[in-house]
């Protein structure tokens, strides 16, 4: 699937806000707020339930990655989650 396709079919979920239980957010983070290497998806399936948590790395800017970005709307189908948050702007990884 096109990336941009992919893209816009992720942030019209977005676009929809809270709607309940299951819910998936998507984090982004990276060396720079200019390019994200590594997402992170998590998936709750009710309020109460332990999140599960997914890693995904890109050695490009994840953001515009053909397969990751067709792979997370997958992620989001398969789910049938409600709804889709997504965390504003790339989160600067921390080392130690």
């Amino acid at each position: 699937m096109n990336v941009d396709k992919a893209k816009k079919r992720i942030a019209k979920q977005v676009k929809k806000g809270f709607k309940g239980y299951p819910k998936i957010t998507l984090s982004y983070f990276g060396d720079s707020a200019d390019c994200a290497t590594e997402v992170v998806v998590q998936f709750a399936q009710s309020e109460n339930e332990e999140v599960q948590e997914q890693r995904f790395a890109s050695e490009t800017d994840a953001r515009e990655n053909e397969v990751l970005q067709s792979a997370l709307l997958k992620i989001i189908e398969r789910a049938d989650a409600n709804s889709v948050m997504e965390i504003e702007g790339v989160q600067i990884k921390k080392t130690a």
